[in-house]
C-alpha cells in the first residue's frame, strides 16, 4: 500500500515534520511497554515519511543475534524473527554503527534472505540507521520504499532524530521492564520466602518448590537430590511429577557418581549443563533426561553453615535458557530453599527425639515397676559361674549375643548383665518379647510407623529399634519372629537401617543386639521357619543357660532369695524354712526352672501365716485334677491377698501409694488379676 503524500510548500512540510516528531517524542515518553511503543512509531512515523514497511532489528547478546520486529507492512511468512548477525541488514548497522542506503536493491548481493522479501513486494529503496543511546548500541530502525531514491537528506535528517527518539524510547521501555522484573522476582522470592518458612516438614516443603520456581523462572523440569548421610548415595526428588515423572522415580536413592548435580554438590558451586554436557555425561539419568527433550539444566547447591545439603536442579527444553538474571534468581532460591530444608530437618530431629523422649519415659517407668536388678543373678554353681565369665569376656566387644536355654533360666537377666557390662550401658536398655505380640503388630512394634500407615495408625510410632539407638536392644523369643519379618531384623543387623511401616525414609541406628529363645534354631532352619543367613548373624557368641536341675546348689540360695524378696513386698515376717520343704525343692525337676520356683515360693509365702514358710509341696507331685484343687485354694488366697492390700490403700490401684507398689507388681498384671478374679477397687475405696 503507498500513500501519495500532500502538496505543501517546503517551509510548511518541515514544520509539520517537525510538528509530529514533537508529538511522537510525547507519545513516545508516556509509554510504557516495547509493543505500545512499537505502535506509536508506526502511527507517528507515518505522518512524516513515505515507505511501505518498517522493521525494528534490536540485537539478542545471548544469541548474538538481531530479533525482527516489522512494525508495519508484514513480510512473508518465510522470513525468521531472527536472523543471525551478518545475515541482517540491521546486523551490519548494529556492528558498523553506520547508516546503511541502498537506493537500487537489484543491484545489492548482501542480506539475500531479507532482500529476497522485500524485493517480492515490490521494494526499491531500503534505508537503514543505527539505534545507539550514548555508548549502548541497540539496533537498527529500517524503513522500505517502492520508489528508487526514495530517501533524501532532508528524509534521512528527519529519520536519524527519529531513530534517536526511538532508541531513547527503546532503553527507557527495556529499563522500566527490567525494573519491573526485578521488582516481581523480588516479590515473589518475598513469597517464596514465606511459603518455604511456614512450612517444617520435608514432605511438605518439597512440592511447594517447583511452584516457586515457576513463578519467576520459566522451566519444563525441576528437581531436588538430598544428601541423606549415605557417603555414596544421595535421595532425588522430582517437584514437578505431572511434567517429570517419566525421567526419574522421585524419593529414590541415586548413587553420586550418577547424578548430574554431582560436581555442583562436591564443588558447592552452581553449574549449567549444555545438550553436550548431557549427551557426555552417559548416565541412565541423563539419557533419560534428554528423552524427555531437556537440553538445558541448571544444579545450584544448597549450602548451609554446617555443609552442602544437596543440589536444585531446573531443566529446560530450551537450549542457552537461563539468563543471568534467572541463574541469580535461582541462586536465591537455593539460599532460601537451603535454610528451610536445614529448619525442616532440625525441626524432624526436635521431634523424632521428642518422641524418642517420651517412649523412653514410658518405657523406663514400666522398666521400673518391673524391679529387674543385675543383684538377681543368685547363685555359686559352676554352671553359673561359666555363664557369667561369657557374659564378661563379650560385654565390651559390642557383638551380637543369642542367648540359648529353656523358659525361665534367666535369659534377660543375663542380657541387663551384658548391658551393664558394656560401652552402652549409659544408654537404654530396650527389650521386645517376640512371642507375646502378635503378628500384624510385631512390625509396628519393631520398626514404628508413621500416621496412616495402617487402620488405626492415628499417630506416628516410634518403634523399638530406634529406642535402642546407641544402646542395647534384647529381643526376648526371636526364634518366633515371622519369616516376613527376618529380612527386616537382617539388614538392620548388616547395614543398621531400616524404614518406619508407611514411609521411605531410611532410618540409621547403632545398637547392640542381644537376642534369647528357648527354642532348637537349627531345626527351625531345617523346618523353613527360620533363615539361616539370620542365625549366623545372631549366633556370633553364643550363650547357653544352663537349667535349674542342672545347677541344683543354687537352688537354697534362690528359694532364700525369693522368701525374703516376696516376704518384704507382702509386708510380712518369714524367717524359717523347714529342712524337708528344702530338700524337696532342691530335688524338684523344675521344668519351668527359677521362673516356676519363684512362683512356688510366692505361692508359699502367700499361704504361710506366721514366721515358718509353709509350702504346700503335695501340689507339686499332685495329679493334674488333685492340682486344679489346689490351684483353686491358691486362687482363694490370692483374691484375698489382693483384696486385703485394697483396702489399706482405700481401692487406689496405681501411684506410688497405690496397690500395685505394694504388692510389688506392675499397674497392668494387677488389673489383669483382679480382672480374672473378678475384683472390682471400687468396693474397697475408701
Amino acid at each position: 500500500m503507498q500513500f501519495a503524500p500532500a502538496v505543501h510548500s517546503e517551509g510548511s512540510t518541515e514544520s509539520r515534520r517537525y510538528e509530529a516528531l514533537l508529538e511522537m517524542a510525547d507519545l513516545m515518553v508516556r509509554h510504557h511497554t516495547l509493543p505500545e511503543l512499537y505502535h506509536e512509531v508506526a502511527v507517528g512515523l507515518r505522518k512524516v515519511a513515505d515507505f511501505q514497511f518498517l522493521n525494528l532489528s534490536l540485537y539478542h547478546p545471548e544469541h548474538n543475534a538481531m530479533q525482527l520486529h516489522f512494525l508495519e507492512g508484514e513480510p512473508a511468512s518465510g522470513l525468521p524473527k531472527e536472523l543471525p548477525l551478518l545475515e541482517a541488514p540491521g546486523g551490519w548497522v548494529w556492528q558498523h554503527q553506520q547508516e546503511l542506503m541502498v537506493e537500487n536493491l537489484e543491484k545489492e548481493t548482501r542480506f539475500p534472505q531479507v532482500l529476497q522479501v522485500l524485493r517480492s513486494k515490490g521494494i526499491q529503496t531500503y534505508y537503514a540507521l543505527p539505534l545507539t543511546n550514548g555508548d549502548k548500541r541497540l539496533g537498527a530502525l529500517g524503513v522500505a520504499s517502492v520508489k528508487s531514491n526514495a530517501y533524501q537528506e532532508q528524509d534521512r535528517r528527519l529519520l536519524r532524530r527519529v531513530a534517536e527518539l526511538v532508541a531513547l524510547a527503546i532503553e527507557n521501555a527495556s529499563t522500566r521492564e527490567a525494573l519491573q522484573e526485578e521488582k516481581d522476582r523480588l516479590r515473589a522470592l518475598v513469597e517464596i520466602n514465606r511459603t518455604l518458612a511456614s512450612r517444617l516438614e520435608v514432605q511438605g516443603l518439597l512440592p511447594l518448590i517447583s511452584e516457586c520456581v515457576t513463578r519467576v523462572v520459566p522451566h519444563d523440569f525441576a528437581g531436588v537430590t538430598l544428601f541423606e548421610g549415605d557417603k555414596e548415595n544421595m535421595k532425588a526428588y522430582v517437584l514437578s511429577p505431572e511434567r517429570a515423572q517419566p525421567i526419574i522415580e522421585s524419593g529414590r536413592p541415586v548413587s553420586l557418581n550418577q547424578t548430574l548435580s554431582a560436581q555442583a554438590f562436591l564443588e558447592r558451586e552452581a553449574k549449567t549443563l549444555t545438550r553436550e554436557d548431557l549427551e557426555s555425561h552417559g548416565s541412565s539419568i541423563a539419557n533419560r533426561i534428554l528423552g524427555a527433550g531437556i537440553r538445558t539444566m541448571r544444579c545450584v547447591p544448597l549450602l548451609t553453615s554446617t555443609g552442602t545439603l544437596g543440589t536444585l536442579n531446573v531443566g529446560s527444553k530450551k537450549d542457552k535458557a537461563f539468563s543471568e538474571e534467572d541463574e541469580e534468581v535461582l541462586n536465591q532460591i537455593a539460599a532460601q530453599l537451603a535454610i528451610a530444608l536445614d529448619n525442616a530437618r532440625a525441626y524432624r530431629e526436635i521431634q523424632a527425639l521428642k518422641d524418642r523422649l517420651a517412649e523412653e519415659k514410658l518405657y523406663l517407668e514400666d522398666e521400673i515397676r518391673s524391679e529387674l536388678n543385675f543383684e538377681e543373678i543368685v547363685g555359686e554353681s559352676p554352671e553359673l559361674k561359666r555363664v557369667l565369665a561369657q557374659a564378661r569376656t563379650v560385654a565390651p566387644s559390642g557383638s551380637t549375643v543369642l542367648i540359648l536355654g529353656e523358659t525361665g533360666t534367666g535369659k534377660e537377666l543375663i542380657a541387663r548383665a551384658i548391658h551393664r557390662m558394656s560401652k552402652q550401658k549409659d544408654s537404654t536398655f530396650i527389650k521386645v518379647n517376640c512371642a507375646s505380640i502378635p503378628t500384624g503388630l510385631l512390625e509396628s512394634e519393631l520398626f514404628g510407623h508413621e500416621k496412616g500407615a495402617f487402620t488405626g495408625a492415628v499417630s506416628k510410632k516410634i518403634g523399638r529399634m530406634e529406642l535402642a539407638d546407641k544402646g542395647t536392644l534384647f529381643m526376648d523369643e526371636v526364634g518366633d519372629i515371622p519369616m516376613e519379618l527376618q529380612p527386616k531384623l537382617l539388614r538392620v543387623l548388616q547395614d543398621h537401617e531400616f524404614e518406619r511401616l508407611g514411609s521411605n525414609r531410611t532410618v540409621r541406628v547403632d545398637l547392640r543386639l542381644i537376642a534369647a529363645t528357648n527354642r532348637d534354631l537349627s531345626k527351625r532352619i531345617t523346618e523353613g521357619e527360620f533363615r539361616s543367613d539370620l542365625f549366623y548373624r545372631l549366633n556370633v557368641f553364643p550363650i547357653h543357660m544352663p537349667p535349674l536341675r542342672a545347677r541344683r546348689n543354687d537352688v537354697p540360695l534362690l528359694v532364700r532369695h525369693f522368701v525374703k524378696k516376696l516376704a518384704r513386698r507382702m509386708d510380712k515376717r518369714i524367717d524359717t524354712i523347714p529342712s524337708q520343704t528344702m530338700e524337696a525343692l532342691v530335688n524338684w525337676h523344675w521344668p519351668g526352672n527359677i521362673r516356676e520356683l519363684e512362683n512356688v515360693i510366692e505361692r508359699s509365702v502367700i499361704l504361710s501365716e506366721g514366721p515358718v514358710l509353709y509350702s504346700p509341696l503335695a501340689e507339686m507331685q499332685a495329679e493334674p485334677s488333685q492340682v486344679s484343687i489346689a490351684d483353686a485354694t491358691l486362687e482363694r488366697a490370692e483374691r484375698e491377698h489382693i483384696i486385703r492390700v485394697l483396702r489399706e490403700c482405700g481401692g487406689r490401684v496405681a501411684g506410688t501409694k497405690g496397690a500395685a507398689v505394694k504388692l510389688g507388681l506392675k499397674r497392668t498384671t494387677l488389673q489383669s488379676k483382679m480382672g480374672k478374679l473378678k475384683i472390682d477397687r471400687k468396693d474397697y475405696a475408701s
